[in-house]
């Protein structure tokens, strides 16, 4: 209450005084001076905690959104047989059991600019054993049949909006299911500073945060788009790390400068996912049957709710 009465009096003071040189000196001088005090208070803590121990002085743990989130009941704990079983016996369960290899077709929407071409060919040196082809005038239909036809276990189209792309549709193959996720904030590796070059050894793959049933199945589909093994002679590592239903997408390589230390190198690309939908089945816009979509009218409750 203190602190909230002598910021308003100073506020007060300031807005009092007509030259504005003259405020913004005041201002300054204001600033300091809690600098100071914060400064003196931290010392003196830390005076005490020697003095007395680190449980007489205990320190303050920051406030986050995360830990002012909503209450879930679909938060899964590590203990979960229901999820496990359920899990056990899923589309994606092959991949995971060394049953299934993934081999990825990669497409776009009708006339692609370059910048589609561009984030596609990072999307191919991040996912193993992804290979492109052109969309020409063929429907999202006939390039699920031609890939399950072929072979393949996923399908990624790249979507663009004004030439800038802006989502990522993945279909699962033969049978589903589809997600969609809008794409923001892609940098491309060689933007990166310090930046290395990817190899093409199978990555180790890092999913983390996902801690609802919905984000579990979205983290098994990616999951899925990975072979299980990694090889870690290679050192490589791909992490999709969740906060507050954005996925962050990295790619690292371990550097260790001794028997004791390592640090990372980034090998890019980055990007954002944010999920739009989950389907049930292949691509299906007129009758589709969703297992869950986003809707912010409808679901969106509070800035603490979230749903992976």
């Amino acid at each position: 209450m203190d602190k909230d009465k002598d910021k308003k009096k100073s506020t007060v003071v300031i807005n009092t005084i007509k030259n504005r040189q003259a405020r913004e000196r005041l201002w300054q001088q204001i600033k300091h001076k809690k600098k100071l005090e914060k400064k003196k208070r931290k010392v003196e803590k830390e005076k005490m905690r020697k003095e007395l121990g680190e449980e007489a002085v205990p320190k303050e743990v920051p406030k986050t959104q995360e830990d002012r989130r909503e209450f879930d009941d679909t938060l899964v704990t590590q203990n979960d047989d229901e999820v496990h079983c359920d899990e056990a016996d899923d589309e994606f369960e092959p991949y995971f059991s060394h049953k299934l290899t993934p081999k990825i077709m990669i497409t776009t929407h009708r006339k692609p600019s370059k910048n589609a071409y561009l984030f596609i060919s990072e999307v191919m040196a991040l996912f193993p054993n992804c290979h492109l082809f052109e969309r020409e005038d063929h429907s999202l239909v006939e390039m699920c049949r031609r890939a399950g036809e072929e072979g393949f276990t996923h399908l990624i189209v790249i979507g663009e909006n004004q030439r800038q792309v802006n989502s990522m549709v993945i279909s699962h193959l033969p049978t589903g299911p589809t997600a969609m996720f809008k794409v923001t904030s892609f940098i491309p590796h060689e933007d990166i500073s310090g930046c290395g070059a990817v190899t093409d050894h199978n990555p180790e793959l890092i999913l983390n945060n996902f801690n609802t049933r919905l984000g579990r199945r979205f983290g098994r589909f990616l999951g899925s788009m990975f072979p299980a093994a990694p090889e870690f002679d290679g050192r490589r590592v791909v992490t999709f790390h969740n906060q507050r239903d954005y996925i962050f997408v990295r790619q690292h390589r371990y550097v260790f400068e001794s028997e004791k230390k390592a640090k990372l190198q980034e090998l890019g690309p980055r990007f954002t996912l944010k999920p739009r939908y989950l389907q049930v089945g292949t691509f299906n816009t007129l009758n589709a049957e969703y297992e869950w979509k986003f809707n912010h009218k409808q679901i969106e409750t509070g800035r603490r709710k979230w749903f992976l």
